[in-house]
């Protein structure tokens, strides 16, 4: 057996943010934080410049994304990534699809934008035109979009019980 303890003893919580490979320890809501600065630093090392950039609903299930983006703010500043949360999903959803259309606009800055939209349940369902207009557009050919929605099956903090699976 390989004795692993020896990483254990120099491993720091801010590893599961800034290692840039090997195993780290980390939440969902910290995962979604990770995805970001893992795409800005594969961006980075492929020679692109982009940024990214996340919106969505602050509700729960979700609720904790907005607690993490904003405890990493200076981390994602110095990534480029912008976290902008939305008074509703279908703003989130709406900023989000103009993100992957900046680089159409002259005097931009980046060559493209990654983003990542999250919501809960009910707000997937009433964010359907702008996520349905989002995926007719497309991505930019440099950008991205990563699209998270939280389900509430036990209708605990929703307006009525949602699952996406079938969605």
């Amino acid at each position: 057996m390989t004795d692993q303890s020896s990483g254990f003893r120099t491993y720091k919580l801010s590893d599961r943010y800034d290692l840039p490979k090997g195993r780290v320890f980390l939440t969902g809501t910290q995962a979604l934080v990770r995805i970001m600065l893992d795409q800005a630093r594969r961006d980075r090392a492929a020679g692109l410049n982009t940024a990214g950039y996340v919106s969505g609903y602050r509700g729960s299930p979700l609720g904790g994304v907005d607690l993490e983006m904003w405890k990493n703010k200076a981390r994602l500043e110095q990534a480029r990534v912008t976290f902008q949360p939305a008074v509703n999903e279908d703003l989130g959803a709406t900023l989000v699809l103009g993100s992957q259309q900046a680089v159409l606009h002259p005097g931009v800055e980046v060559e493209g934008v990654f983003a990542m939209w999250y919501g809960k349940g009910p707000g997937v369902d009433r964010s359907g035109d702008a996520l349905r207009h989002g995926n007719a557009y497309g991505s930019a050919p440099k950008g991205g979009v990563l699209v998270v929605a939280g389900d509430d099956h036990g209708c605990v903090s929703s307006s009525m019980p949602h699952q996406s699976d079938v969605a």
